[in-house]
């Protein structure tokens, strides 16, 4: 149940949905809220919080039960993202773990590969990321640069990787590799390292210093002669690499769209909430007629936004999402989150600056969406092919 909306019920949300907010913004209440500060500080979450998180059910709630998963639908990732947003979560890595790279796992992998694999995900004893950016490669994936050259029954990959997120926890590691230099997107490969201590020449670089999210572990990654077995290629051939990444971006921007839409009405929330609270020339803020004004403009506007992600998720748990429709979700609620966020800093004056403050942390953190997952100005490319 929306706090800003309380009589507001998205079209594919049900009572188990409903049910898994109320449980998921309790354990977030608990568990992640107050250590925002300590963990922004660390640089990360501490490495447990991962299996708490497994043990409270919120890791493989759309993963097939067979694994430990809950065999739920989209929808259930998208309630847990809202709810790590209204609860001033900017630390962990969920939505990079559970609702993105897992899916490489469960849509591409072998039954081998799901049995070794999937259980630990979903338990929180496995941190998963993926290593696609590289240093001067963004957007383009058929530019990389990194090479997993087959040498008997193991790949030998050289190469680099930045901006990873989860690279101090990640124990599962999705890379995207050239198998075949020659063939561009055709010869892009997805293979997954098992990084623990004994794996040879791989190293995590340094801690990147970001402008928001300062709790969450976002390294570089470099590879000198790492080798990993054949037998953790993801797909049945080498070469499927750039398909498999096409083929799943449209479920990446619309979990970030449903972040977005968390983040925008934790802030308004938190804006009402101050407004309520502080007196200015003898009268509470939200007295003043330009502050009424702003704060119901707002309103209005994270309804649009949620509206717009509740249409597209509804369309992608009905199997008839397209990458457009996503792009154009994620187009919405990220531009528009920033904006909102940004007009409700303003209500708190100057207390809005300190990073003591939710609302702080929250538009500190917010502008990176406007990025990661695709930019803006890739969304609009890819709105524009639909013409």
């Amino acid at each position: 149940m929306s706090q800003l909306f309380p009589e507001y019920r998205a079209s594919w949300e049900t009572d188990e949905h409903r049910a898994l907010r109320r449980h998921a913004a309790k354990f977030f209440a608990k568990e992640s809220t107050p250590n925002q500060e300590r963990w922004a500080k660390q640089h990360m979450v501490d490495r447990e919080f991962w299996n708490k998180a497994g043990a409270a059910g919120l890791l493989g709630v759309d993963l097939p039960d067979e694994y430990g998963g809950a065999a739920g639908d989209f929808g259930h990732s998208a309630v847990i993202a809202e709810e790590l947003a209204l609860a001033h979560d900017a630390a962990f890595g969920w939505i990079v773990h559970s609702p993105i790279v897992a899916h490489y796992i469960d849509r591409y992998a072998s039954d081998d590969q799901k049995r070794r694999w999937l259980p630990r995900i979903v338990s929180g004893e496995a941190v998963l990321a993926i290593a696609m950016t590289e240093p001067g490669t963004g957007s383009d994936l058929q530019a990389v640069r990194t090479t997993a050259i087959r040498d008997g029954d193991d790949y030998v990959i050289n190469g680099s990787k930045t901006f990873i997120s989860n690279g101090t926890h990640c124990d599962l590691l999705v890379i995207v590799a050239k198998t075949d230099a020659s063939q561009g997107a055709a010869g892009v490969s997805l293979i997954v390292a098992e990084t623990g201590d004994d794996l040879s020449g791989f190293e995590r670089g340094r801690v990147l210093e970001k402008v928001g999210q300062h709790g969450q572990d976002t390294r570089e990654l470099f590879f000198s002669d790492m080798r990993v077995p054949v037998e953790n290629l993801l797909g049945d051939s080498e070469g499927l690499g750039f398909y498999q990444l096409m083929d799943q971006l449209a479920r990446e921007r619309l979990i970030i769209a449903a972040l977005c839409a968390g983040m925008a009405e934790a802030a308004i929330l938190e804006a009402i909430s101050y407004a309520k609270e502080r007196e200015v020339f003898g009268r509470p803020l939200i007295k003043f007629q330009h502050t009424k004004f702003e704060l119901a403009e707002l309103k209005a506007e994270v309804l649009s936004i949620k509206t717009t992600v509740d249409y597209c998720i509804q369309q992608y748990i009905d199997g008839s999402n397209d990458p457009a429709t996503a792009s154009m979700a994620k187009l919405v609620a990220a531009d528009r989150a920033v904006t909102v966020v940004d007009r409700a800093v303003q209500i708190f004056g100057g207390y809005g600056y300190m990073m003591e403050y939710p609302i702080a942390r929250t538009y500190a953190a917010a502008r990176v969406n406007k990025i990661y997952g695709g930019t803006s100005e890739i969304m609009k490319e890819i709105i524009s092919r639909s013409l």
